[in-house]
């Protein structure tokens, strides 16, 4: 049997979580996940552009477009049943009011491998 067979039922109330902040946000908001019970994510920095569009700046006396504006991606794989406060905490925790704030997307998860222990599921979070 292949590994995503084996718990599939299980594995479908799991939700991945996938979110850009600002950076300066991001201790706010891992101390409010953790607080919250959320054991771990993977943080990521990128670049990117939303209704912002980027901005300009000057360097040398000469005006430079910045198209894209750094971010932190957060990836945090959670229960089915803790989705809704895991996303509640980072909107709340990573709002400034402004543009640029950032998106949440939610994601399914067909499968979670632990690799050390090959736990999965739930398990594995």
């Amino acid at each position: 049997m292949t590994p995503l067979g084996r718990h599939q039922k299980e594995d479908r109330q799991l939700k991945l979580i996938v979110a850009t902040i600002k950076p300066y946000k991001l201790e706010d908001v891992r101390e409010a996940l953790t607080g919250i019970g959320v054991r771990g994510m993977m943080v990521s920095e990128i670049k990117g552009f939303g209704a912002q569009s980027g901005h300009t700046e000057i360097y040398r006396g000469a005006e430079y477009a910045v198209n894209f504006v750094p971010k932190i991606k957060l990836e945090i794989a959670v229960s089915a049943d803790m989705a809704d406060s895991v996303i509640e905490t980072i909107e709340t925790t990573a709002r400034t009011g402004k543009i640029g704030d950032g998106k949440i997307f939610v994601l399914d998860l067909a499968q979670v491998v632990r690799v050390r222990t090959g736990e999965t599921g739930q398990d594995a979070l």
